[in-house]
């Protein structure tokens, strides 16, 4: 037997409101939530160590993260130089930070173009990410 699309429509309808009226049963039986430890904002400042060089010339971006919680934290954080390219951040160096919060980088680049970059400090179970002004570097 075919059902009309009325009854379809209806028989929908009902269905999705006993759906809805049992979800908050549901929710007040499920245990509560463990909330994890609030995340800490850190502040990322950087600079190349020069800010003319030749193309394939090795260079410095040095600078630090800066928070209140560092002195809790027990390991170092990953840090990556991203350059503009086309409107969109990309990756193009990594290292890590040292405990204290100091890093330099070494990056090369073999193309001559005035570079804009920045450092970035992604998510981590103890900080939000995070990212340094953007600073040029000149490449000839």
């Amino acid at each position: 037997m075919r059902m009309s699309p009325l009854v379809r429509t209806l028989a929908a309808l009902t269905v999705g409101c006993a759906a809805l009226t049992a979800t908050p049963v549901v929710a007040s039986a499920a245990p509560a939530a463990v909330h994890a430890p609030a995340k800490h904002k850190m502040k990322v400042q950087a600079a190349a160590a020069k800010g003319k060089v030749k193309k394939g010339e090795h260079t410095q971006v040095k600078g630090r993260i800066d928070d209140l919680a560092r002195s809790n934290a027990t390991g170092t954080e990953t840090l990556f130089v991203q350059q503009l390219q086309a409107g969109v951040w990309v990756n193009v160096f990594s290292d890590t930070c040292r405990p204290n919060g100091a890093f330099d980088i070494d990056v090369s680049f073999n193309v001559s173009a005035t570079l804009s970059l920045r450092v970035f400090h992604p998510e981590s179970s103890l900080y939000v990410s995070a990212y340094s002004d953007v600073f040029a570097l000149v490449v000839i």
